[in-house]
């Protein structure tokens, strides 16, 4: 038995002379599975176990930002046979769990998986609890600029924009901004950095339609603010959010 640890984006090669019947436990941190064809496979978290052999890994690499450690389990070798029994698929299947036993291993593969699941559940969980938490702000804010004078309304047509109208907008756009925070933690090493980062971008680029509008200087203000509410409210729970799950 052995303890392996990978710091922050480390990446070990598995040596299958020496890893052929070796069971891996992951005690802490992440661990992402590279393929054998060199594409990522999936991301296993605490406590999750997986076999080597026959499984085409030919590397681990750790995702996150803190040290991840592995406990390779290698079964001791057993008794010589008493007769020369083929070796089929249902008695190399059972030899197999024998040795796990004898390890004390008992583990698989979907313990990683369900907790890589949980976490994408987790994060959209939380991301639509702030969605609803950033539409009412948005829309209170809004109601409070109408009650001091601002009108809302865009040159362009004449309209008024009603106060179900923020609500909207506002919900749509979160609602990208938790599939995008999704799709970082699946398959980027640093989550939280780049959702930050692509956040604050879209951000400044929803500055520029309010600047373009025509309105008047009351309303153009308050378009402004409403668009950066949401922002303040969607941008750190989500980033606070990933780096949990990715820690």
């Amino acid at each position: 038995m052995q303890t392996l640890a990978l710091r922050g984006g480390a990446r070990v090669a598995v040596d299958a002379a020496q890893w052929r019947h070796a069971f891996g436990v992951v005690t802490r941190g992440r661990v992402q599975l590279e393929l054998r064809d060199g594409e990522p496979g999936p991301v296993l978290g605490r406590d999750a176990g997986f076999w080597l052999r026959g499984t085409g890994v030919r590397a681990l690499r750790n995702p996150g930002r803190r040290t991840a450690r592995v406990r390779i389990v290698t079964p001791r070798p057993g008794p010589p046979p008493a007769s020369e029994t083929p070796r089929t698929p249902v008695t190399e299947w059972r030899n197999d769990m024998n040795s796990m036993n004898d390890t004390g291993a008992a583990a698989g593969p979907a313990p990683g998986q369900t907790s890589h699941t949980h976490r994408l559940r987790g994060l959209a969980g939380t991301g639509l609890i702030a969605t609803l938490a950033a539409m009412a702000a948005t829309t209170l804010a809004a109601a409070l600029a109408q009650a001091v004078g601002v009108d809302f309304e865009v040159p362009d047509g004449g309209e008024t924009i009603p106060l179900s109208g923020f609500a909207v907008v506002t919900g749509f756009f979160s609602v990208v901004g938790i599939v995008i925070a999704v799709a970082l933690l699946r398959w980027s090493a640093r989550p939280a950095e780049r959702f930050v980062w692509t956040a604050m971008m879209l951000t400044a680029i929803s500055l520029v339609p309010p600047l373009l509008s025509g309105a008047n200087s009351a309303t153009t203000t308050a378009l402004l603010g409403l668009h950066l509410v949401p922002a303040t409210v969607m941008i750190p729970t989500l980033a606070r959010s990933l780096r949990t799950r990715t820690d």
